[in-house]
């Protein structure tokens, strides 16, 4: 990536260059990487593997896999809010899209355009309609900020959906 050049290249106007961002490596490329791309799409099912350094379905390991974990929000976060500045297309693809609290978080993160099986789009969309996307901003926001130890945000944000009315 740090050798790309695409000044070499005529493109046709249309046409438009994005990256998959599934290495954590690539977190600290995404300035270099934006000023050369037109939007980025996350690869959250490798990127959280290789962050967490636990393959989800190796039993041994699986429960360290956790999408909701602060570490993985922030990394998460920072990527969405790097796009933003850079009036960039930032989206996300992988399972994690496609469950109603998972993409209730990533909303909270900056996400607004997540990938999903067919039989997702109804439990999403519903739960989408059901919050509020500047509160919920605010809670992930508090909650990633908290150092309280614990290993994942989802019991809290489980609590604040069902307290809402948030159809999860």
């Amino acid at each position: 990536i740090a050798h790309l050049s695409l000044h070499k290249y005529e493109m046709p106007a249309d046409l438009k260059l994005g990256v998959m961002v599934e290495v954590p490596a690539l977190l600290w490329q995404l300035d270099e990487l934006l000023a050369r791309v037109d939007f980025i799409s996350v690869g959250s099912n490798d990127l959280v593997q290789y962050l967490t350094a636990a393959d989800r379905d190796n039993r041994r390991v699986s429960e360290r896999f956790d999408v909701l974990s602060a570490p993985v929000l922030r990394a998460l976060q920072s990527i969405a809010q790097k796009g933003a500045a850079a009036g960039k297309s930032v989206t996300l693809c992988g399972e994690i899209g496609g469950r109603a609290l998972e993409a209730m978080a990533l909303i909270g993160i900056g996400y607004r355009g997540l990938s999903m099986s067919p039989a997702s789009i109804g439990p999403v969309k519903a739960a989408i309609l059901a919050m509020d996307a500047g509160e919920i901003c605010e809670i992930v926001a508090e909650l990633i900020a908290q150092q309280d130890g614990a290993p994942s945000l989802r019991d809290k944000l489980r609590a604040y959906a069902e307290a809402k009315g948030v159809p999860l």
